[in-house]
């Protein structure tokens, strides 16, 4: 019997419960709906909904074998939507879970992104995860794809789902798991990112500690969770995750745009060789004061909001402690009478928005790394644009970044 016969017959077994759960789409458990496009993602294992449900024959296989089965599964189906026969794995019982967990490596690792986890830990050392994003200016909706192929196309895997809510003296993009509920109340509701009035600042957000020492901002839907008003399962934090600022430009009279991005959850040794950023291992529902999925030893306190508020010539304190990222400066053209830069073919339209991120010099001492592009982001088509992340970033921190360039910045061109 082929692997693949194995699990048809899985999921034969589950029945009913696998077309809500597992084998149906990407969340924390079997509570959460959603769309079609997400639905051979599932959730990491972490709180799965077949957890009652009656064990199958498969339950009781040697654990030797049923780990040679897992590692071959995972081997054999390397990319999307292939790699859905791996999530099925997980989505047998407990046992199947645990081993599948463990052998299923993160995306720094393998440069696989497999579970809804996966978007929260950092990217491959050696290679950009390439991904593209959706806008919808009707909606003002924005969706990240994992792309499987060099060109764009419409059966990308679906990823991140963000929505601009627009308040009198900030906006906010909510960033969720599902397309079809963005709200802040919802269990796929992962973080968001917060501007400023004039579009120059943002903070970013995860509504989970994304490292061992995260500080919570005291908000309104944590004082609800504080008291039982909302359910317990309801991300109660509000976590900053980085700060990104865009220098004053009016009327584009300094040419290009400026940004600079303090990571506060990544230690700047991060970018050096045998450097360490947070790799968070599963979604914490029950505890957000838990830091047991963290193998980073605790690091300094978070960079307070009024550091934030300061000059950007004034931060020297947290280019100490934190990752700090510079847009690349772009070069003259002069046949072109433009400003370029070199995507290496990812980017095919002249736009303000587009931006390659590396490190601060004052961040590593190698002068090679001066230039290794960590992030870049441009157009391809009207509302069709490529992402392009690697470590020590997560697709959730660069997919944040990278809202930060479509908002409507009055004071920087």
């Amino acid at each position: 019997m082929s692997f693949r016969s194995i699990i048809q017959e899985m999921k034969g077994e589950i029945g009913g419960m696998s077309k809500k759960g597992f084998d149906g789409k990407w969340g924390h458990g079997s509570r959460s709906k959603f769309q079609s496009e997400s639905s051979e993602f599932t959730v990491d294992g972490t709180h799965g909904p077949i957890e009652d449900a009656k064990q199958s024959c498969w339950a009781n296989l040697p654990p030797e074998l049923l780990r040679d089965v897992i590692l071959r599964v995972e081997a054999a189906e390397e990319t999307w939507p292939p790699r859905k026969h791996v999530i099925a794995c997980a989505g047998v019982c407990r046992s199947w879970r645990v081993i599948t967990k463990e052998v299923v490596k993160t995306p720094e690792l393998s440069g696989k992104l497999t579970f809804p986890i996966s978007l929260k830990q950092p990217g491959p050392r050696d290679n950009l995860v390439q991904c593209y994003i959706k806008r919808d200016r009707v909606a003002h909706t924005y969706r990240l794809y994992l792309g499987l192929a060099q060109a764009l196309a419409e059966n990308g895997k679906f990823l991140l789902a963000a929505c601009r809510v627009r308040r009198p003296t900030y906006t906010d993009y909510v960033i969720s798991l599902d397309a079809g509920d963005m709200s802040k109340g919802s269990g796929t509701y992962i973080g968001k990112l917060r501007s400023n009035f004039l579009g120059t600042k943002f903070t970013v957000y995860d509504a989970q500690p994304p490292h061992a020492g995260a500080i919570v901002k005291k908000s309104r839907s944590s004082r609800l969770v504080g008291l039982k008003q909302v359910s317990p399962r309801v991300p109660a934090g509000n976590y900053t995750v980085a700060h990104i600022s865009y220098e004053l430009n009016v009327l584009g009279a300094r040419g290009p745009r400026r940004m600079l991005c303090v990571m506060d959850g990544i230690p700047a040794s991060a970018v050096e060789p045998g450097g360490v950023a947070p790799t968070q291992t599963e979604f914490l529902l029950n505890s957000i004061d838990s830091f047991s999925s963290y193998h980073l030893p605790r690091s300094k306190s978070t960079q307070s909001e009024s550091s934030f508020s300061a000059p950007l010539s004034s931060r020297s304190d947290a280019k100490d402690s934190h990752l700090v990222l510079k847009n690349k400066a772009p070069r003259w053209h002069e046949q072109l009478q433009c400003w370029c830069l070199n995507f290496r073919g990812r980017v095919t339209v002249a736009s303000v928005k587009n931006f390659q991120l590396v490190a601060a010099p004052e961040n590593t001492q190698m002068a090679h790394d001066h230039d290794k592009v960590l992030l870049q982001f441009g157009k391809v088509a009207k509302d069709s644009f490529t992402m392009d992340y690697r470590y020590p970033l997560s697709a959730f921190q660069a997919f944040a970044i990278c809202l930060s360039s479509f908002d409507t910045k009055i004071a920087c061109e």
